[in-house]
């Protein structure tokens, strides 16, 4: 029974270190990961700040560097908290132990002190040949056999536990500096953190003596939002009338041969502009991938930081809405199609490109590029890449717009996380 829970407590111990490893493991990667958005953002900030013209790209970016080192705080306070649990069990673990090895001392010193009174041979065989008859004196044989393995197991376990003793105090020691890189880690960044508020606040400051020039900044983003918007829903328009006119065309002829061979016209229902859209089985097939794909979609570009997200916004006292979500990225980063398609146009405006790409009902829109390496009716595959991002006052910024039929989505809920 002893031996039993000596072997569970170790089981215990070792599931409860896997489980700490695995999550430790997790929170190192989610913080590497926010540690090269700050890199990126940091790098992109540097590049623009020589500009003497404070820009909304600039405000994006130290507001999306704060969040991100918040963000970072946290899993650090994650970290620790799971450091002072694997301690509190360890510490535990070291102290039930201990206990342990304290009765199997004493229950082994007993067992040596039976031994030294019985160790005469002469003793034992007369022990045996008092016996009342031969099944009690095997008996008795057996029994000084058992006794000397049991001896032998008492001193294998007392050997065992003093391992796993040391071994939990290695950890221990182990856990206790790791905690304590982590809390100068957390102080580190809560410095960092501050001095960004610092910079943030001056950034504000400037925001209220050039209002005026924001809201002009704002108004012309709004209106060559606008143009760009209409040409994309001006496409997609024609191409939920082409699939509707199809449909129609389809519907007469088979009305008209149900006529000549004297069978009842079939009724047609009413179609929604998404059953247009995915009126043939490759379409149909097309908008359920990208469909199920939800959450897991490849992001358009490989160094990524959202420095804009979906929705509405309001920098000082003018305000707009971000159809999709703006991603900065690495100078002359390839752009890459995030789903299998067709493109539905390439159209520059404003000295870049735009490309558009149809999956079904549902279209991507990749907005800010300097080059396009496709064009208008290709197909493409999932990480192909259309084009090369470019670089303007604001660094290189990717804008990415997810919609299905004539109805704008949040990227964030498509692209894997």
């Amino acid at each position: 029974m002893k031996l039993n829970r000596f072997f569970l407590s170790i089981l215990f111990v070792s599931i409860t270190a896997t489980a700490f490893a695995q999550t430790s493991s997790e929170l190192k990667r989610n913080k590497e990961a926010i540690q090269r958005e700050i890199d990126l953002l940091q790098r992109n900030l540097n590049e623009t700040s020589s500009s003497k013209k404070l820009t909304l790209g600039q405000i994006r970016a130290i507001n999306s560097k704060i969040r991100l080192m918040q963000n970072k705080i946290s899993i650090i306070n994650s970290e620790v908290k799971n450091l002072d649990n694997q301690i509190h069990e360890n510490t535990n673990e070291v102290h039930s132990l201990k206990s342990q090895l304290g009765r199997l001392k004493n229950e082994y010193a007993g067992m040596v002190r039976f031994a030294q009174r019985n160790k005469n041979s002469y003793d034992k065989m007369m022990f045996i040949f008092s016996s009342d008859n031969f099944n009690q004196a095997y008996k008795r044989i057996k029994y000084f056999q058992q006794f000397g393995q049991y001896r032998k197991k008492q001193a294998d376990y007392i050997q065992g536990t003093k391992r796993k003793i040391e071994y939990n105090i290695v950890v221990l020691d182990k856990n206790l500096k790791e905690k304590s890189h982590l809390l100068t880690e957390q102080e580190q960044e809560k410095v960092k953190l501050g001095k960004n508020k610092v910079e943030q606040s001056q950034m504000l400051n400037q925001i209220s003596k050039q209002e005026k020039q924001f809201r002009q900044d704002i108004a012309a983003r709004k209106r060559k939002q606008a143009e760009i918007d209409r040409a994309i829903r001006s496409a997609i328009q024609r191409e939920i009338e082409l699939a509707r006119k199809q449909a129609e065309e389809e519907q007469r002829l088979a009305a008209q041969k149900a006529l000549a061979e004297g069978r009842p016209v079939p009724v047609v229902k009413e179609k929604s502009t998404n059953n247009y859209l995915t009126a043939s089985p490759e379409l149909a097939k097309l908008s359920a991938g990208f469909e199920n794909n939800r959450g897991r979609l490849p992001w358009p570009v490989g160094r990524y930081s959202i420095v804009e997200r979906f929705g509405n916004h309001t920098e000082g006292q003018a305000s707009y809405t971000n159809d999709g979500i703006n991603i900065l990225t690495e100078q002359g980063a390839a752009v890459k199609a995030v789903f299998e398609g067709d493109v539905l146009f390439v159209r520059e405006l404003y000295g870049t490109y735009i490309v558009a790409l149809r999956h079904g009902d549902y279209f991507t829109i990749y907005q800010n590029l300097k080059t396009v390496n496709v064009a208008r009716g290709a197909k493409v595959e999932t990480n192909q890449t259309l084009g090369i991002v470019a670089s303007k006052e604001d660094g290189p910024i990717l804008h990415f717009e997810i919609m299905r039929g004539q109805t704008k989505l949040n990227p964030e809920a498509w692209i894997a996380k």
